[in-house]
């Protein structure tokens, strides 16, 4: 059976270790594949506004960061040989809007995240997001484990 040919791959970040092996990882692919990458970061305006000390320069900080974070990755894909490398920065739920409006949107065939990242409490309270992007996904989702993720696991068995 011949293995799956993807060309449009979303890759969602936000500034973990486990969204960048996720990065590294959707670059691989996309070199192998010949693929579009389209690096997705998601700002998390329920975060923000929950905040208790919500202001305008909170969006403004985490907009920043999102574009210095963004700019970085697509050179360092654009460097190892992907030949068509978009951003993309969205406002709201991460675990919402990758599968079901960013992924739609690029018309991805596969999504690729980290398995955590680095919002712990919402992930103990309500589920992590990249098990919302493996439900909600249109197409295929490509979980990334990082090596600490691995070593607890190996502890725990």
């Amino acid at each position: 059976m011949p293995a799956e040919v993807y060309n449009r791959v979303v890759v969602a970040i936000d500034g973990s270790q486990a969204s960048l092996k996720a990065f590294k990882r959707s670059v691989q692919v996309c070199k192998r594949n010949n693929a579009d990458l389209i690096i997705a970061h998601v700002v998390d305006t329920k975060t923000i506004s929950t905040a208790e000390t919500y202001d305008q320069s909170m969006i403004n900080r985490s907009e920043t960061y999102a574009s210095k974070l963004l700019n970085d990755y697509k050179t360092q894909a654009e460097k190892a040989g992907v030949k068509n490398v978009e951003t993309h920065i969205d406002y709201g739920s991460p675990k919402v809007r990758i599968p079901k409006y960013v992924a739609k949107s690029f018309n991805a065939d596969l999504i690729m995240c980290g398995a955590t990242g680095l919002n712990a409490v919402e992930r103990f309270l309500i589920g992590s997001v990249s098990e919302n992007i493996v439900r909600y996904a249109p197409c295929d989702v490509l979980v990334v484990r990082s090596e600490e993720n691995d070593d607890e696991k190996e502890t725990e068995e």
